[in-house]
């Protein structure tokens, strides 16, 4: 299936237009054409059946013909994730959270943080690609980048952990997690977080959790992480 994107659209929703860009996306290189079914969410949930009432490649115009809501998932899995130094592993990670079903994902910069300046702007749209290709209704929210410490200070609920190399103790991931349960996990930066930064989450009752026995990559610990949850949860 197909998905397409429209955030103004819901449930009372009778006809609406695509903008230019995508207009042209459906009619000149999808060569869909008057009468054809296009599937579309908004992001929240619903996806919404549609058929092409005017196949302009400037102004495509649809008329919604029916609609479901899908059930919302039992538990919230946010990532704080300190921006890596290359983009592009990033981006793959938010590619591959987007997939399994991730919530809501916020870059935190850290002590040890290469890269303390991130622009969401690409990120959106590799979130919004990964969402329509996987087929999926909810879009994660992506926040704008936060200091750590800033971060910390809004004690979201449920289960908080907080993964880190550091050789002190540490309980398994895999073990501590609790399904139909709210998540959040911290992952730092290629230099990991700082014993400052390690106590402060600990006084902020996050709890330090190893990922495995091998020290992995900033993306490839997130990925872990993701699938984790998603997979307790299935």
């Amino acid at each position: 299936m197909q998905l397409f994107y429209n955030p103004v659209i819901n449930e009372t929703t009778e006809n609406f237009s695509f903008d230019k860009e995508e207009s042209k996306h459906i009619i000149k290189v999808m060569r869909k054409k008057g009468g054809d079914i296009l599937y579309v969410t908004n992001g929240l949930g619903y996806l919404f059946k549609t058929e092409i009432s005017l196949g302009s490649d400037i102004k495509c115009t649809v008329k919604i013909i029916s609609f479901e809501q899908a059930e919302k998932q039992k538990y919230h899995l946010h990532l704080a994730v300190a921006p890596t130094k290359m983009n592009d592993r990033y981006e793959w990670f938010l590619e591959k959270a987007t997939e399994m079903g991730i919530s809501e994902i916020t870059p935190i910069i850290c002590d040890h943080s290469e890269r303390k300046f991130v622009k969401n702007d690409r990120f959106d749209k590799i979130i919004l690609s990964a969402m329509k290709q996987s087929a999926q209704v909810f879009l994660p929210k992506l926040n704008e980048p936060i200091a750590l410490k800033d971060f910390i200070k809004y004690q979201p609920n449920g289960q908080l952990f907080i993964g880190h190399c550091e050789e002190t103790e540490k309980k398994s991931l895999k073990n501590e997690l609790k399904p139909n349960t709210d998540v959040t996990i911290l992952i730092g930066p290629e230099g990991d977080f700082s014993n400052k930064e390690i106590a402060l989450a600990i006084e902020n009752n996050y709890i330090p959790v190893s990922l495995g026995a091998t020290r992995l990559r900033t993306e490839t610990a997130a990925i872990v992480a993701c699938h984790s949850v998603v997979l307790l949860n299935e």
